[in-house]
Protein backbone atom coordinates (compact mmCIF):
# COMPACT_ATOMS: atom_id res chain seq x y z
CA UNK A 1 0.00 0.00 0.00
CA UNK A 2 3.16 2.14 0.14
CA UNK A 3 4.63 1.24 -2.94
CA UNK A 4 1.41 2.46 -4.43
CA UNK A 5 1.08 5.80 -3.48
CA UNK A 6 4.96 6.33 -3.74
CA UNK A 7 4.69 4.95 -7.29
CA UNK A 8 1.80 7.38 -7.72
CA UNK A 9 3.29 9.89 -6.02
CA UNK A 10 6.60 9.50 -8.01
CA UNK A 11 4.71 9.68 -11.45
CA UNK A 12 3.06 12.43 -11.30
CA UNK A 13 6.86 14.29 -10.63
CA UNK A 14 8.46 12.14 -13.52
CA UNK A 15 5.78 13.56 -16.20
CA UNK A 16 6.45 17.12 -15.79
CA UNK A 17 10.40 16.51 -16.33
CA UNK A 18 9.84 15.47 -19.86
CA UNK A 19 7.60 18.52 -20.93
CA UNK A 20 10.32 21.24 -20.41
CA UNK A 21 12.80 20.34 -23.88
CA UNK A 22 10.80 22.10 -26.18
CA UNK A 23 11.13 25.74 -24.23
CA UNK A 24 14.84 24.92 -23.40
CA UNK A 25 15.46 24.93 -27.37
CA UNK A 26 13.37 27.99 -27.96
CA UNK A 27 14.98 29.78 -25.46
CA UNK A 28 18.62 29.97 -27.01
CA UNK A 29 16.88 30.71 -30.74
CA UNK A 30 15.25 33.52 -29.02
CA UNK A 31 18.38 34.84 -27.19
CA UNK A 32 20.43 34.15 -30.45
CA UNK A 33 17.85 35.98 -32.50
CA UNK A 34 17.60 38.61 -29.89
CA UNK A 35 21.42 38.78 -30.02
CA UNK A 36 21.74 38.83 -33.46
CA UNK A 37 19.43 41.66 -33.61
CA UNK A 38 21.36 43.58 -30.86
CA UNK A 39 24.69 43.27 -33.03
CA UNK A 40 22.80 44.23 -35.78
CA UNK A 41 21.27 47.23 -33.79
CA UNK A 42 25.01 47.48 -32.58
CA UNK A 43 26.46 47.39 -35.81
CA UNK A 44 23.84 49.67 -37.50
CA UNK A 45 24.72 52.32 -34.54
CA UNK A 46 27.85 51.76 -34.95
CA UNK A 47 28.40 52.11 -38.66
CA UNK A 48 26.03 55.57 -38.03
CA UNK A 49 28.24 56.59 -34.93
CA UNK A 50 31.02 56.38 -36.89
CA UNK A 51 28.96 57.95 -40.41
CA UNK A 52 27.94 61.21 -38.04
CA UNK A 53 31.69 61.07 -36.62
CA UNK A 54 33.10 61.30 -40.03
CA UNK A 55 30.55 63.93 -40.91
CA UNK A 56 31.35 65.63 -37.97
CA UNK A 57 34.81 65.39 -38.33
CA UNK A 58 34.44 66.70 -42.03
CA UNK A 59 32.24 69.28 -40.78
CA UNK A 60 34.84 70.26 -38.30
CA UNK A 61 37.23 70.24 -40.68
CA UNK A 62 35.62 72.84 -42.76
CA UNK A 63 34.54 74.32 -39.59
CA UNK A 64 38.60 74.97 -38.13
CA UNK A 65 39.52 75.65 -42.17
CA UNK A 66 36.78 78.40 -41.99
CA UNK A 67 38.02 79.49 -38.70
CA UNK A 68 41.54 79.21 -39.74
CA UNK A 69 40.95 81.30 -42.93
CA UNK A 70 38.88 84.10 -40.92
CA UNK A 71 41.93 84.22 -38.12
CA UNK A 72 44.40 84.81 -41.36
CA UNK A 73 41.88 87.63 -42.36
CA UNK A 74 41.36 88.91 -38.57
CA UNK A 75 45.54 89.08 -38.55
CA UNK A 76 45.22 90.58 -42.00
CA UNK A 77 42.67 93.37 -40.39
CA UNK A 78 44.32 93.48 -37.45
CA UNK A 79 47.92 94.12 -39.18
CA UNK A 80 46.11 96.47 -41.78
CA UNK A 81 44.34 98.34 -38.35
CA UNK A 82 47.92 98.51 -36.76
CA UNK A 83 49.53 100.04 -39.65
CA UNK A 84 46.33 102.52 -40.10
CA UNK A 85 47.03 103.25 -36.80
CA UNK A 86 50.22 104.03 -36.54
CA UNK A 87 49.85 105.88 -39.98
CA UNK A 88 47.23 108.11 -38.09
CA UNK A 89 49.45 108.19 -35.09
CA UNK A 90 51.85 109.97 -37.08
CA UNK A 91 49.49 112.08 -39.40
CA UNK A 92 48.04 113.27 -35.28
CA UNK A 93 51.23 114.06 -34.19
CA UNK A 94 52.49 115.67 -37.57
CA UNK A 95 49.00 117.86 -37.08
CA UNK A 96 49.87 118.56 -33.27
CA UNK A 97 53.25 119.70 -34.24
CA UNK A 98 51.70 121.74 -37.21
CA UNK A 99 49.14 123.23 -34.04
CA UNK A 100 51.84 123.80 -32.32
CA UNK A 101 53.54 126.21 -34.72
CA UNK A 102 50.48 127.64 -35.74
CA UNK A 103 49.68 128.63 -32.43
CA UNK A 104 53.28 129.71 -31.80
CA UNK A 105 53.21 132.20 -35.15
CA UNK A 106 49.38 133.34 -33.80
CA UNK A 107 51.02 134.22 -30.84
CA UNK A 108 53.60 136.07 -32.74
CA UNK A 109 51.40 137.74 -35.08
CA UNK A 110 49.02 139.13 -31.88
CA UNK A 111 51.87 140.32 -30.23
CA UNK A 112 52.78 142.14 -33.58
CA UNK A 113 49.36 143.23 -34.09
CA UNK A 114 49.24 144.72 -30.66
CA UNK A 115 52.70 146.71 -30.99
CA UNK A 116 51.74 147.60 -34.80
CA UNK A 117 48.21 148.79 -32.94
CA UNK A 118 50.10 151.04 -30.40
CA UNK A 119 52.10 152.13 -32.72
CA UNK A 120 49.56 153.32 -34.69
CA UNK A 121 47.94 154.95 -31.67
CA UNK A 122 50.84 157.05 -31.23
CA UNK A 123 50.90 158.34 -34.37
CA UNK A 124 47.84 159.18 -34.30
CA UNK A 125 48.51 160.46 -31.38
CA UNK A 126 51.33 162.77 -32.50
CA UNK A 127 49.62 163.73 -35.16
CA UNK A 128 46.43 164.93 -33.35
CA UNK A 129 48.86 166.44 -30.88
CA UNK A 130 50.50 168.39 -33.89
CA UNK A 131 46.87 169.54 -35.54
CA UNK A 132 45.98 171.14 -31.50
CA UNK A 133 49.34 172.90 -31.06
CA UNK A 134 48.56 174.59 -35.06
CA UNK A 135 45.16 175.03 -34.52
CA UNK A 136 46.01 177.32 -31.16
CA UNK A 137 48.68 178.50 -32.47
CA UNK A 138 46.34 180.60 -35.40
CA UNK A 139 44.17 181.16 -32.73
CA UNK A 140 46.83 183.32 -30.38
CA UNK A 141 48.69 184.59 -32.92
CA UNK A 142 46.05 185.55 -35.75
CA UNK A 143 42.87 184.52 -34.29
CA UNK A 144 41.96 182.44 -37.51
CA UNK A 145 38.71 180.68 -36.04
CA UNK A 146 37.93 179.12 -39.46
CA UNK A 147 41.41 176.97 -39.59
CA UNK A 148 41.33 175.95 -36.19
CA UNK A 149 37.87 174.60 -36.52
CA UNK A 150 38.98 172.53 -39.31
CA UNK A 151 41.82 170.92 -37.04
CA UNK A 152 39.68 170.27 -35.13
CA UNK A 153 37.56 168.70 -37.25
CA UNK A 154 40.12 166.82 -39.22
CA UNK A 155 41.38 165.37 -35.38
CA UNK A 156 37.66 163.96 -34.28
CA UNK A 157 37.63 162.20 -37.83
CA UNK A 158 40.90 160.67 -36.95
CA UNK A 159 39.55 159.70 -33.43
CA UNK A 160 36.26 158.31 -35.05
CA UNK A 161 38.14 156.33 -37.75
CA UNK A 162 39.93 154.53 -34.61
CA UNK A 163 36.79 154.00 -33.09
CA UNK A 164 38.41 153.27 -29.39
CA UNK A 165 36.68 153.63 -25.97
CA UNK A 166 39.94 155.30 -24.57
CA UNK A 167 39.68 158.20 -26.99
CA UNK A 168 35.77 158.65 -25.24
CA UNK A 169 37.05 161.99 -23.44
CA UNK A 170 39.10 163.70 -26.25
CA UNK A 171 36.80 163.66 -28.42
CA UNK A 172 34.36 164.77 -25.64
CA UNK A 173 37.18 168.04 -25.30
CA UNK A 174 37.66 168.22 -29.21
CA UNK A 175 33.59 168.62 -29.31
CA UNK A 176 32.97 171.19 -26.71
CA UNK A 177 36.35 173.35 -27.98
CA UNK A 178 34.52 173.07 -31.80
CA UNK A 179 30.76 174.76 -29.74
CA UNK A 180 32.95 177.36 -28.52
CA UNK A 181 34.77 178.28 -31.88
CA UNK A 182 31.29 177.98 -33.94
CA UNK A 183 29.99 180.23 -31.14
CA UNK A 184 32.27 183.08 -31.29
CA UNK A 185 31.28 186.08 -33.79
CA UNK A 186 33.30 185.41 -36.85
CA UNK A 187 35.31 188.20 -39.02
CA UNK A 188 35.02 188.20 -43.06
CA UNK A 189 38.76 188.42 -43.32
CA UNK A 190 39.26 187.41 -46.84
CA UNK A 191 36.03 190.08 -47.86
CA UNK A 192 37.77 192.34 -45.80
CA UNK A 193 41.45 192.38 -47.25
CA UNK A 194 39.64 192.40 -50.74
CA UNK A 195 38.24 195.44 -49.95
CA UNK A 196 41.30 197.07 -48.77
CA UNK A 197 42.88 195.56 -51.71
CA UNK A 198 40.38 197.16 -54.11
CA UNK A 199 41.55 200.59 -52.76
CA UNK A 200 45.26 199.55 -52.98
CA UNK A 201 44.17 198.88 -56.48
CA UNK A 202 42.55 202.29 -57.41
CA UNK A 203 44.78 204.49 -55.52
CA UNK A 204 46.49 205.58 -58.61
CA UNK A 205 43.15 207.05 -60.01
CA UNK A 206 42.12 209.37 -57.18
CA UNK A 207 42.85 213.04 -58.20
CA UNK A 208 44.72 215.24 -56.32
CA UNK A 209 43.36 218.40 -54.95
CA UNK A 210 45.53 220.23 -57.03
CA UNK A 211 45.54 218.39 -59.84
CA UNK A 212 44.47 220.34 -63.69
CA UNK A 213 44.41 217.86 -66.12
CA UNK A 214 47.32 215.13 -65.87
CA UNK A 215 49.17 214.45 -62.10
CA UNK A 216 51.72 211.99 -62.33
CA UNK A 217 54.61 213.95 -63.24
CA UNK A 218 55.55 217.47 -64.85
CA UNK A 219 55.08 217.64 -68.78
CA UNK A 220 58.33 217.15 -70.58
CA UNK A 221 59.80 220.56 -71.95
CA UNK A 222 59.06 221.21 -76.01
CA UNK A 223 62.10 219.86 -77.55
CA UNK A 224 60.93 222.10 -80.40
CA UNK A 225 60.87 225.43 -79.00
CA UNK A 226 62.03 228.26 -81.56
CA UNK A 227 64.56 229.84 -79.29
CA UNK A 228 65.66 230.40 -76.12
CA UNK A 229 63.39 233.00 -75.82
CA UNK A 230 60.27 231.17 -76.24
CA UNK A 231 61.68 228.53 -74.34
CA UNK A 232 62.46 230.99 -71.43
CA UNK A 233 58.86 232.37 -71.99
CA UNK A 234 57.54 229.25 -71.30
CA UNK A 235 59.31 228.31 -68.21
CA UNK A 236 57.95 232.23 -66.61
CA UNK A 237 54.59 231.66 -67.74
CA UNK A 238 54.49 228.43 -65.21
CA UNK A 239 56.48 229.84 -62.63
CA UNK A 240 53.13 231.71 -61.05
CA UNK A 241 49.64 229.81 -61.38
CA UNK A 242 46.61 231.51 -59.74
CA UNK A 243 43.96 228.66 -58.81
CA UNK A 244 40.39 228.32 -57.17
CA UNK A 245 40.62 225.68 -54.22
CA UNK A 246 37.70 225.58 -51.93
CA UNK A 247 37.96 224.40 -48.42
CA UNK A 248 41.25 225.36 -45.66
CA UNK A 249 42.72 222.05 -45.74
CA UNK A 250 43.34 221.37 -48.86
CA UNK A 251 47.52 221.44 -49.80
CA UNK A 252 49.45 222.60 -52.96
CA UNK A 253 51.66 220.17 -53.91
CA UNK A 254 54.35 220.30 -56.72
CA UNK A 255 53.82 217.36 -58.84
CA UNK A 256 56.67 215.63 -58.28
CA UNK A 257 55.90 215.06 -54.77
CA UNK A 258 52.10 213.32 -55.87
CA UNK A 259 54.23 209.97 -56.62
CA UNK A 260 55.86 210.18 -53.42
CA UNK A 261 51.76 210.93 -51.75
CA UNK A 262 50.09 207.94 -53.84
CA UNK A 263 53.29 205.69 -52.26
CA UNK A 264 52.66 206.63 -48.46
CA UNK A 265 48.77 206.20 -49.42
CA UNK A 266 49.44 202.68 -50.58
CA UNK A 267 51.60 201.68 -48.02
CA UNK A 268 49.31 202.71 -45.14
CA UNK A 269 46.65 200.79 -47.00
CA UNK A 270 49.19 197.55 -46.93
CA UNK A 271 50.10 198.05 -43.21
CA UNK A 272 46.08 198.24 -42.40
CA UNK A 273 45.64 194.95 -43.92
CA UNK A 274 48.18 193.33 -41.89
CA UNK A 275 47.33 194.66 -38.82
CA UNK A 276 43.70 192.90 -39.97
CA UNK A 277 45.88 189.25 -40.41
CA UNK A 278 47.21 189.68 -37.01
CA UNK A 279 43.88 191.31 -35.26
CA UNK A 280 46.05 194.36 -34.33
CA UNK A 281 42.92 196.77 -33.92
CA UNK A 282 44.88 199.59 -32.63
CA UNK A 283 47.12 199.56 -35.80
CA UNK A 284 44.13 198.60 -38.12
CA UNK A 285 42.04 202.07 -36.71
CA UNK A 286 45.32 204.25 -37.18
CA UNK A 287 46.36 203.16 -40.19
CA UNK A 288 42.58 203.89 -41.77
CA UNK A 289 42.62 206.76 -40.50
CA UNK A 290 45.63 208.31 -41.50
CA UNK A 291 44.43 206.72 -45.23
CA UNK A 292 40.81 209.04 -44.39
CA UNK A 293 43.21 212.39 -43.16
CA UNK A 294 45.80 211.52 -46.49
CA UNK A 295 42.56 211.29 -49.32
CA UNK A 296 39.98 214.79 -47.24
CA UNK A 297 43.50 216.72 -47.46
CA UNK A 298 45.58 216.22 -50.62
CA UNK A 299 42.76 214.51 -52.78
CA UNK A 300 40.04 216.38 -54.80
CA UNK A 301 37.31 215.22 -52.68
CA UNK A 302 34.69 216.49 -55.24
CA UNK A 303 35.42 213.83 -57.24
CA UNK A 304 33.14 210.63 -57.40
CA UNK A 305 36.10 208.11 -56.83
CA UNK A 306 37.73 210.04 -53.93
CA UNK A 307 34.19 210.62 -52.10
CA UNK A 308 33.84 206.67 -52.27
CA UNK A 309 36.86 205.90 -50.90
CA UNK A 310 36.57 208.20 -48.44
CA UNK A 311 33.12 206.34 -47.07
CA UNK A 312 34.59 203.19 -47.56
CA UNK A 313 38.02 203.66 -44.87
CA UNK A 314 35.57 205.03 -42.28
CA UNK A 315 33.58 201.94 -42.70
CA UNK A 316 36.14 199.60 -42.60
CA UNK A 317 37.62 201.30 -39.54
CA UNK A 318 34.77 201.08 -37.77
CA UNK A 319 35.04 197.23 -37.94
CA UNK A 320 35.90 195.12 -34.77
CA UNK A 321 38.71 192.78 -35.62
CA UNK A 322 40.69 191.92 -32.45
CA UNK A 323 37.00 189.93 -30.96
CA UNK A 324 38.12 187.29 -28.10
CA UNK A 325 38.66 184.70 -29.53
CA UNK A 326 38.08 181.03 -27.28
CA UNK A 327 40.90 179.01 -26.93
CA UNK A 328 41.41 174.88 -27.41
CA UNK A 329 42.61 174.49 -23.64
CA UNK A 330 39.91 171.91 -23.10
CA UNK A 331 41.72 169.62 -26.07
CA UNK A 332 44.86 170.09 -25.15
CA UNK A 333 44.40 168.91 -21.38
CA UNK A 334 42.37 165.72 -22.62
CA UNK A 335 45.49 165.45 -24.72
CA UNK A 336 47.67 165.36 -22.46
CA UNK A 337 45.99 163.31 -19.63
CA UNK A 338 45.92 160.51 -22.09
CA UNK A 339 49.21 161.07 -22.79
CA UNK A 340 49.79 160.32 -19.04
CA UNK A 341 47.50 157.86 -18.90
CA UNK A 342 47.15 155.54 -22.10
Amino acid sequence: MNDTPETSSASPVAAPEATPHPRIQVVPIVAMLVAVLALAAAAWSWSDSRERIRDLKTELGRRLAESGKDVSESRLLARNADDAMRQIGERVAHIESQMATSQQQQLALESLYKELAQGRDQWTLAEIEQVLLTAAQQLQLAGNVKAAIIALEGADTRLQRLNKPQFTALRRAIASDLANLRAAPSLDEVGVSARIEALVTHHADWPLASAQASEAVPAPRSMKAANFGQELWAELTHLVQIRRIEGNEAVLLPPDQAYFLRENLRLRLLSARLALMSRDQAAFRADLNAVSRMLGRYFNTRDAGVADAIKEVKRLSSLQIATKVPGIDASLAALDAYKGNP
